[in-house]
């Protein structure tokens, strides 16, 4: 029960990822209040686990921002919401790399600057985990946005991981190798390009969305005090290559 009394939000619960995370900090105590675009899986989410949710769009910052507020006061949050659209650097439009920075990088800060908030007027600490990728680091064909927005999660986590640490407020990244999720399987749908990827991971499979969950758990409870500021590969052995 090492989160035991911590509330916390965790966005992109309503399948892969977060619906795994939600879960798994509830079994470690926690009060996890679920947050998706889709209500049909919110209210799927909510007959599993009980926890409490809210629908909203996270591609509209001013709107999010208005929809979390009233959940306040917060202890942790968990920024795991994502998008993928595959397209070719060549034939990436403006509107969808926008789209793609507004949900995987843009509604990550509006979240955390209003946990960040909360936590300091009450002084606080508290943890932030963004869930990133190792496509901030390694470029991907067909994923020009998603790495660009995933780099920019993992120096938004630098930052204020240096700007925070003062109000004991920690800031970490997690970085999945291909995790086996419903948008990892759109992305990977391919088998040749698939099985090139897996012969890149030493230990030769993709993640299970349960692995990247206890990493998740581990960053935000008290064995994880002094661990502020980092990027933490999930990946099967990939960064070592």
């Amino acid at each position: 029960m090492r989160l035991e009394g911590q509330r916390i939000l965790v966005t992109g619960a309503g399948r892969g990822i977060g619906a795994v995370v939600v879960p798994r900090l509830q079994a470690e105590g926690a009060e996890v209040i679920g947050l998706a675009r889709s209500r049909g899986d919110l209210e799927r989410l909510q007959q599993e686990t009980g926890c409490a949710t809210l629908a909203c769009d996270l591609a509209t910052p001013e709107a999010l921002a208005t929809a979390v507020a009233p959940l306040l006061p917060l202890d942790g949050l968990v920024n795991c919401a994502g998008t993928v659209t595959v397209q070719p650097a060549l034939d990436t439009d403006a509107a969808t790399f926008f789209s793609t920075l507004a949900v995987n990088t843009v509604a990550p800060l509006v979240l955390a600057q209003l946990v960040a908030r909360s936590l300091i007027e009450r002084e606080r600490g508290g943890a932030i985990v963004n869930v990133s990728s190792i496509a901030s680091w390694v470029g991907t064909p067909g994923h020009a946005a998603y790495c660009a927005s995933k780099a920019g999660l993992d120096a938004l986590t630098r930052v204020l991981a240096v700007e925070w640490g003062a109000y004991g407020i920690r800031v970490n990244s997690v970085d999945p190798v291909v995790t086996r999720t419903p948008m990892a399987e759109k992305a990977w749908s391919d088998p040749d390009k698939a099985a090139r990827m897996r012969a890149r991971i030493p230990l030769g499979r993709f993640a299970e969305p349960e692995e990247v969950a206890a990493a998740v758990a581990f960053l935000l409870g008290p064995d994880a005090a002094m661990i502020h500021g980092i990027s933490l590969p999930v990946d099967g052995g990939f960064s070592a290559g």
